[in-house]
């Protein structure tokens, strides 16, 4: 059994999203005499208040989520994107190049002493019970049928900068799921730092994980 934490990783966006998005809006109003070397962050900020967030969609990023099912289910309800993610109907973790064990992603840390002993004990017995149905003949798409929420997965997912804004608002909240958090407030720091103007306004000010252990 190996036991990792959550982790999030920026795979690809475009440099600049103010700039593209500045000049994808002020082709709405045929304003591109207005443009200059400083004017992009002063639109966005403009058409925030002004509620035309469509030309925001023209921006997109691609992000890896290494997280547990229960957090890549939330995930996966954000519906404006494109999902990629580890199949646990294929992925057979008897295999070698899985190490032949069952990785899980740290609950622990949100845990006291007492219930983080249940937890391993619990994914324990969930690893001995897949590896038994593969060696009695099961396939993979039936002996995942017994692994938990905990399991560690991997999702790519590419959305549009409206769409990551919405993540963000409903992720990043002090009201989101402390694992969601774990991976979601990390991102959008990351994000306040890449485009102030789109990110700087949406999640929790502070957005630190929040850890109950």
């Amino acid at each position: 059994m190996r036991v990792i934490p959550a982790s999030v990783q920026i795979m690809q966006y475009a440099a600049y999203p103010e700039k593209l998005i500045e000049e994808a809006g002020r082709t709405c109003y045929k304003s591109e005499e207005k443009i200059t070397e400083t004017s992009a962050d002063e639109f966005v900020e403009k058409i925030k208040r002004l509620g035309h967030e469509s030309v925001i969609e023209h921006g997109m990023m691609t992000v890896r989520f290494i997280v547990d099912r229960g957090v890549s289910h939330e995930i996966v309800r954000h519906r404006l994107a494109s999902y990629s993610q580890e199949s646990t109907r294929y992925c057979n973790y008897s295999q070698d190049k899985f190490g032949r064990e069952i990785t899980f992603i740290d609950l622990r840390p949100f845990l006291d002493a007492a219930a983080a002993k249940h937890w391993e004990y619990a994914c324990a017995m969930a690893e001995s019970s897949y590896f038994e149905l593969i060696d009695v003949g099961c396939k993979p798409q039936i002996a995942r049928s017994v692994l938990p929420n905990s399991l560690k997965t991997e999702i790519v997912m590419s959305a549009n900068w409206r769409e990551w804004r919405h993540f963000f608002k409903l992720r990043a909240s002090p009201k989101a799921h402390p694992q969601m958090r774990e991976v979601a407030c990390p991102l959008l720091r990351q994000m306040r730092e890449i485009s102030p103007a789109l990110f700087g306004d949406v999640g929790d000010p502070d957005c630190e994980e929040q850890y109950h252990g």
